[in-house]
Order: C-alpha cells, then sequence, then structure tokens
C-alpha cells in the first residue's frame, strides 16, 4: 500500500549574493551548491551600472520580495546601498571580506590610476601576477586552478565592467550597519590585503546582531579560497533565528 506524504518540505530561504569587483557567479560556485538544500539563490549583476544607487536599484529589481542578502567586497558596499533603500525587504545580512569605510583620497587616486591602464592600448587580461598576490593567501598563489579560476572571471568580464565598477563610489556605511537589526554574518579571510581584519573586526562591532568568522590561511577571495568554512557559516547564518545569530 502507498502511504502518501504528510506534509510538503520546508520552504527555502531565499538568498541573494553579490559578487565584488570583476567576479561572476564562479565566485559563489561552491555556496549554490553547498546551500541549494535549504537555500533558493540567485547572484546579482553588479555590472551594468557606474554607481552605488542605480547598480542596488538594479539588484532590488530583479530580486525576491524579501531575502537573506550576502554581498562579498564591491557586493558588501551594495548590499549596505540596499539596507538604505528597502531594509525591510532584508531578513538576514552577510558581509565577506568586505568594508563600510569610504574610499580615502590615497584609494581614490589608485582607482584613478587604474582606470587610466585599462584605457591604455593592449588586451585587458584581468589580474595580473601583481593583483593576485594581493587577493589570494600567499599559500595558494601556485594553486593553478584556483589562479585560473580569479583569471577566468575578470577576463571575461572584461575592460569595461572593470572601468564601470571602478567608478562606483565606496561610502561611509557606518550609519546604515548601526541602524541594522537583523542576525548579521561577518567573514574575513585573517591575511585579507585588500580589507583587512581590522575593518571586519570594526565593521562587527557596529553591527547589533553580528558574529565575527575569521577564516585562518586564506586571503580576500574566502568563497573561492575556503569554500567549506564559508559555506557552513553561511549555512549557520541562514537558519538560526533572529537573536541566536
Amino acid at each position: 500500500m502507498d502511504i502518501a506524504p504528510t506534509g510538503n518540505p520546508p520552504e527555502k530561504i531565499p538568498l541573494l549574493l553579490l559578487p565584488g569587483l570583476l567576479n561572476d557567479a564562479t565566485l559563489w560556485r561552491a555556496q549554490l551548491e553547498a546551500l541549494a538544500d535549504i537555500a533558493d539563490c540567485q547572484v546579482g549583476d553588479l555590472t551594468r551600472h557606474d554607481s552605488l544607487r542605480a547598480t542596488a536599484e538594479d539588484v532590488l529589481s530583479h530580486a525576491p520580495p524579501r531575502f537573506a542578502l550576502a554581498g562579498f567586497s564591491l557586493g558588501g558596499y551594495i548590499a549596505q546601498e540596499i539596507l538604505r533603500i528597502a531594509p525591510e525587504r532584508v531578513t538576514h545580512l552577510a558581509l565577506l571580506d568586505t568594508s563600510f569605510k569610504p574610499d580615502s583620497p590615497e584609494r581614490a587616486a589608485q582607482r584613478i590610476a587604474q582606470q587610466n591602464s585599462v584605457r591604455m592600448p593592449g588586451t585587458f587580461h584581468g589580474f595580473g601576477d601583481t593583483l593576485m598576490r594581493s587577493y589570494i593567501d600567499a599559500s595558494r598563489l601556485h594553486d593553478q586552478v584556483l589562479v585560473e579560476t580569479v583569471r577566468g572571471m575578470t577576463s571575461r568580464l572584461g575592460a569595461d565592467v572593470f572601468l564601470r565598477q571602478s567608478r562606483i563610489e565606496r561610502v561611509d556605511g557606518s550609519e546604515v550597519l548601526r541602524q541594522w537589526r537583523g542576525p548579521t554574518l561577518v567573514i574575513c579571510g585573517k591575511n585579507d590585503a585588500i580589507t583587512p581584519l581590522t575593518v571586519s573586526e570594526q565593521m562587527a562591532a557596529l553591527l547589533p546582531q553580528a558574529t565575527l568568522v575569521v577564516i585562518p590561511q586564506c586571503g580576500h577571495l574566502a568563497p573561492l579560497e575556503k569554500p567549506q568554512e564559508v559555506s557552513a557559516a553561511m549555512r549557520e547564518w541562514l537558519v538560526a533565528p533572529s537573536g541566536d545569530v
């Protein structure tokens, strides 16, 4: 005798994942697979605009009505802008290897120099050896699979996307983070040279319900460098009720 099922499977959590500079869905490949049993994942497109507001509004126009929100690096700034626009749509917040601080004059000047170099004649190859040493941990520089994955993303997206994303102004997010009351996860690679651990510590201190997860032997690209650790932390964050994160 066949026995009819007694109930519906639990509803999956809508999860919006925002990549970083010159990153696409490949950045989140491991998390898309590891969290598929509990989350209905969508990767936002941050490639079409050159301002925080326009990019955030574009992402929101394609997002579910309410969702958990995870932003990596540049995606963390877009996540903060989403909180300014529509905080009521966000149920959980995760900020990975990112910052809440505005660009310093030195960093702004560096961005301009990088934009000018990209405009010079020649083929855009994405991250070269110098940038790679800043983005991934020294222990992984000879991991050709990881290096080629990163180079593949950056070269696919190309110079035009790099220029648009570089023009996005990074603004102070301290006030919007202080006001956010939802469950929050802050992840940082211990050896992140782009957004150092001290910045994540300061960011977590601003957030009333933040848990800080520091991943050892990891640089800036934590979702790719340490996918299992990132996925495990995100699973706990997604399933924990408000107040327990």
